[in-house]
């Protein structure tokens, strides 16, 4: 009778600890990430003006092209924990290696297109004459890496679905180390310019994929799972991470929506964004992390066959989406007059920023249950409802923020509709989660 009461607490405390064991280190790992685009440019900077333009352009190119295949990790990971849960190592390394063949095919034919086509695409995206050199330069040789970074995407769906996101952490700090100090050797050191901040790119990617397959070779081995490639498995994982794809691209132009819409308000508007929106990431980077604690926790739970495991897991995620998103809003709001000076001198772009900072303070809350509730259903596997509700959310988003500039709006009301897409994503998320629908037990979803 005294312990009754005790059990939901201690539920509880065990989720929390599962939660920041696996949200804190992969926070550290998505930090890690873009501060390899900043190594760059801080290094590349130097070398002159149209140097760094170029690498502006090249790395928003690479960025988007890899960004797309991120489903390689979000579907690894829950088809692995599924494996995980059901007692099944050998079938969760297993389930991983197709990933990791699937992100090597994928790498391989972004690779043929890339390199015949690299002048035309710089040209597209508006490059000026004196860049244009340059972003071809370095995308041509970037995009010999491709291969590695997916690679590194889907071996990092394979540790997280492990419950392991501290080898990501290490793996990702070690590679901007490596990056940071190849590339000042080669484009100082060696004189290779910008294409040496290309090649150190590619080495430390290289090196970092290399880690990871020896990490996930060594428990094929010790768990005798096989590492050959296998063409049911390889179309599984490429079917599973469909719907994913459409669910990413959508989001990719819900933000070259709003940034398009941010344009032709004025260049103190689309230059604030620039600011809010750096900001909004580097927010929904913390944020993320939970969701990513929640694609391994509840791909397990529901291998295991422990649905209302799954369903408590989700609430307490929930609870600490909020959680954390208020506390991120908080701090938003009160160290907005401070983060601005770092950006700009300019008192237009201030005075533009300040209320729209405000608009991103208070929809964290809202944040945190979106991105919760997305790494919820991607852990179990509901990759098909995740495309539909994004498609949706698009839908919807589009012409609120199009009529954002047709009735005199300014770039607080253009976060206004982006806050609308955030709310209309929790609605979407919150009523599926609400339904069950997704609580589908076993080794693998049908």
């Amino acid at each position: 009778m005294t312990q009754a009461p005790a059990r939901p607490a201690s539920t509880r405390r065990k989720h929390d600890r599962e939660i920041v064991a696996l949200a804190v280190p992969a926070f550290g790992a998505l930090v890690a990430e873009p501060l390899f685009v900043l190594a760059d440019s801080a290094i590349v900077g130097h070398l002159g003006t149209a140097q760094l333009a170029g690498l502006g352009v090249a790395s928003a190119l690479l960025t988007t092209a890899v960004s797309v295949f991120v489903f390689l990790a979000y579907a690894t990971t829950a088809a692995v924990a599924r494996r995980v849960g059901a007692g099944d190592l050998p079938g969760a390394i297993r389930q991983g290696m197709d990933g990791v063949w699937l992100a090597l095919l994928l790498g391989a034919a972004v690779i043929a297109v890339t390199l015949p086509t690299a002048p035309a695409v710089v040209d597209l995206f508006g490059a000026s004459p004196t860049a244009t050199p340059y972003a071809t330069t370095y995308l041509r040789i970037s995009a010999l890496g491709i291969p590695a970074m997916l690679v590194v995407l889907a071996a990092t769906g394979v540790l997280r679905g492990l419950q392991d996101t501290r080898t990501p952490l290490h793996v990702a700090v070690g590679g901007f180390v490596a990056n940071a100090v190849l590339n000042a050797g080669l484009v100082y050191g060696a004189g290779l310019g910008i294409a040496g901040s290309a090649w150190g790119t590619v080495i430390a990617q290289c090196g970092m994929a290399a880690v990871y397959l020896t990490v996930v070779v060594r428990g094929a081995r010790e768990h005798g799972a096989s590492l050959r490639p296998d063409a049911a498995g390889i179309r599984a994982s490429a079917q599973a991470g469909a719907p994913l794809l459409v669910r990413t691209l959508s989001l990719r132009a819900i933000l070259m929506i709003a940034t398009a819409v941010a344009a032709r308000l004025g260049d103190a508007d689309i230059a604030a964004h620039q600011i809010v929106l750096s900001l909004w990431s580097l927010l929904a980077f913390a944020l993320d992390a939970i969701a990513i604690a929640g694609q391994a926790i509840i791909g397990r739970h529901l291998g295991a066959e422990d649905a209302e495991g799954a369903r408590a897991a989700c609430r307490r995620m929930v609870q600490w989406g909020i959680a954390v998103g208020a506390a991120l809003g908080l701090l938003v709001v009160v160290a907005r007059p401070m983060f601005l000076p770092l950006f700009t001198g300019d008192p237009a772009v201030t005075e533009t920023a300040l209320p729209a900072l405000l608009v991103v303070a208070l929809s964290q809350p809202v944040c945190g249950v979106v991105f919760v509730l997305d790494g919820v259903l991607m852990g179990a596997g509901d990759g098909p409802y995740l495309a539909w509700a994004m498609l949706l959310t698009l839908a919807v988003f589009t012409p609120a923020a199009l009529l954002v500039p047709a009735f005199g709006g300014d770039l607080t009301a253009l976060w206004g509709a982006m806050t609308l897409m955030m709310a209309v994503r929790m609605l979407t998320l919150w009523l599926r989660a609400r339904s069950g629908r997704w609580l589908v037990t076993g080794a693998t979803r049908p």
